[in-house]
């Protein structure tokens, strides 16, 4: 007579203990922890340039939506501060390209609002000064990427009227182009770049109105590209190769580099993302941080000093952003 009663308190039992299993999975936080760092002290703005020297940053230019900037300002994570430096010589502009190479920056291409630009500027922190170098030797064009491998700058894709996906080194020793093997995908605008450990790496970014999902590795060495795992859902029949990295891919992100691991934020991909993506290159795998906790944004900047990661600017809507939020990536989440 109790038989049925106790079957019924076992089903209950059962479906108890699933739900908790369920809600467990779902309660797993990400790792990486968001926390609010110095404001920017410049205007707001969106399509800013930086790069890093030593154990500081360097942020400038970019547009409100009306006007173009040439300020720009270092930032040091000891003090939490920021101190602005000379204005950028030039036309002031917006998506513009860069990189750092032996303790100096350089900025050149971008947008004036009216033309597009192919000028190119060393700048020296150690005596707060600017230097007109060789023009940038590809066609005028903003939204390329910029990246610094092994002492040599690198400057590619973009768009000057046409989507493109030509890629140039520049030696800073003799200030000189030299056109190299052109980007092994597809040409693109506001793709995401970063070098770690001597291979430079291009991905996503947008052409034909669609972003792209894929990822290339450069070796300057052998003037190579090698397409790494696709940013997609990989659902193979083949033990252990099951994946789902297609909420990687958007278009006029950032991304930035810790401790020899990538990072990509922001941008958008069919509305803005606020998603945050760790990437190792040894072993071609993304994994998944702790959400982005500013606004949504395109546009923006994005670097890494020693052990954190710091993201700011950009555009969201059509407000113009001057937050800046730093990533301490192996954190817990608060």
């Amino acid at each position: 007579m109790n038989h049925p009663r106790m079957l019924l308190w076992l089903f209950l039992a059962m479906l108890s203990l699933a739900a908790c299993d369920s809600n467990d999975d779902e309660d797993t936080e990400l790792i990486g922890n968001w926390t609010k760092s110095s404001q920017f002290e410049g205007l707001a703005r969106s399509g800013a340039i930086c790069f890093t020297i030593g154990d500081k940053a360097y942020v400038g230019l970019g547009t409100d939506g009306t006007d173009e900037f040439k300020d720009f300002w270092e930032y040091d994570p000891s003090l939490n501060t920021w101190r602005q430096r000379a204005d950028f010589p030039g036309v002031a502009r917006y998506q513009a390209a860069g990189f750092a190479v032996n303790g100096k920056g350089y900025i050149g291409t971008g947008y004036d609002g009216v033309n597009r630009l192919n000028d190119f500027w060393e700048f020296d922190p150690s005596t707060n000064t600017w230097t007109r170098k060789a023009d940038f030797a590809g066609s005028a064009r903003y939204g390329a990427v910029g990246l610094e491998i092994a002492g040599k700058g690198y400057l590619g894709t973009g768009h000057d009227g046409n989507t493109k996906k030509d890629f140039w080194q520049y030696d800073p020793t003799t200030d000189q182009w030299t056109q190299k093997a052109s980007f092994g995908g597809d040409k693109r605008l506001g793709a995401l770049a970063f070098t770690i450990n001597g291979t430079g790496y291009i991905l996503a970014g947008s052409d034909n109105a669609l972003v792209k999902t894929d990822i290339w590795a450069y070796d300057p060495t052998t003037e190579r590209w090698t397409e790494r795992r696709k940013l997609e859902l990989n659902d193979s029949d083949d033990e252990g190769d099951d994946y789902d990295y297609s909420a990687v891919p958007r278009m006029n992100g950032v991304a930035f580099v810790v401790n020899s691991l990538a990072y990509v934020t922001g941008g958008s991909n069919s509305g803005n993302l606020s998603s945050c993506w760790q990437y190792d290159p040894t072993s071609d795998t993304w994994t998944e941080k702790s959400a982005f906790e500013g606004a949504t944004r395109t546009l923006a900047v994005g670097f890494g000093l020693g052990d954190r990661g710091y993201v700011g600017t950009g555009t969201s809507g059509s407000t113009r952003l001057d937050d800046f939020w730093m990533l301490a990536p192996n954190d817990d989440n608060q």
